[in-house]
């Protein structure tokens, strides 16, 4: 990898004009998509208790989606490299949205509890050590102002 910038974009289409605007606060649909070239487009809209739909994502699932899936594949790069066989990962993430009086909020943390096997014992003491490391390198969990904490449980196959 080199070093420097490494730019993303990405086109952001709000969907939800239902006739009037914003005119109210009821009165518009949250629905929006995103576009990324050459990938396939991602529906978006708000979490439902500010009126989006609870079938679609929302930004905050996918806040906490973009720092579990950092995790993972830090993680699963920091044991390639170390010639740790991981054969099977799976997270159980979850965050807390504090709202404010003034009519904001702000994550205060997120924790994140994955479940790794791998696929010879003496691989268990560095497979543990890893998941403390991964907020060195995990691009994301390095770009928020809150803690992006971890419960992993590793264990042989």
């Amino acid at each position: 990898m080199n070093a420097g910038t490494h730019p993303y974009a990405l086109e952001l289409e709000w969907r939800g004009n239902q006739g009037l605007g914003t005119s109210t606060y009821e009165g518009y649909a949250r629905e929006h998509v995103i576009r990324i070239a050459g990938k396939p487009d991602l529906i978006g809209t708000a979490d439902p208790m500010f009126r989006g739909d609870a079938g679609v994502h929302n930004p905050e699932d996918l806040l906490l989606a973009a720092l579990s899936g950092c995790h993972l594949l830090t993680y699963l790069a920091l044991c390639a490299r170390a010639r740790i066989n991981v054969t099977s990962y799976r997270d159980n993430a979850s965050g807390i949205l504090l709202l404010t009086k003034d009519g904001g909020g702000h994550f205060t943390e997120v924790m994140l509890r994955p479940e790794v096997v791998v696929a010879e014992e003496h691989m268990l003491e560095k497979a543990r050590f890893f998941h403390g490391e991964v907020h060195k390198y995990c691009f994301i969990a390095r770009s928020v102002n809150f803690p992006v904490r971890c419960e992993a449980v590793v264990r042989v196959a």
